[in-house]
């Protein structure tokens, strides 16, 4: 290869941010979606399953690990979200970072208002169940955007 088509060549790539040089992975986004899927089917049978409130279950085993139960759920659904930032991902490049950031921020936001709104007059299961933990979670998702924030262009 000639020096001045190699030149040109790199020079080219120099432009481009790493967004546009990375490309897309299907296996990173089957992986993304997947944690969060599992992140949300954890905390749903978690929920309906076992009562947590009265102690009945119908899965003994979920029920042994009472709160930790929402720890592996919620952190599942932080890493999937998390992972979703890679540019191999629509969520990581482009307008997906902001729809991802935004997003992020504003479920954050909005769980943390609900909670105050109605989780601790309102018999809402998961808000009610978490109590004081879902300050963390709001800030959990608002961390979650803030990992998008830092890709963005």
């Amino acid at each position: 290869m000639s020096e001045r088509h190699q030149t040109r060549r790199s020079a080219g790539s120099a432009r481009l941010g790493p967004a546009e040089t990375a490309g897309f992975s299907p296996v990173r986004c089957a992986v993304a979606v997947l944690l969060v899927a599992l992140g949300i089917a954890w905390l749903v049978v978690y929920v309906v399953a076992v009562d947590p409130q009265a102690g009945h279950t119908a899965l003994p085993q979920l029920g042994r690990l009472g709160r930790w139960n929402y720890v592996i759920g919620f952190g599942l659904l932080f890493l999937g979200l998390g992972s979703a930032a890679h540019p191999g991902t629509p969520l990581g490049r482009g307008n997906g970072v902001v729809v991802g950031m935004l997003g992020c921020f504003l479920i954050g936001l909005l769980w943390i208002v609900l909670y105050y709104v109605l989780g601790q007059n309102a018999d809402v299961p998961l808000l009610t169940d978490l109590s004081q933990y879902n300050l963390v979670v709001g800030i959990g998702f608002m961390a979650v955007g803030f990992v998008y924030a830092t890709h963005w262009e």
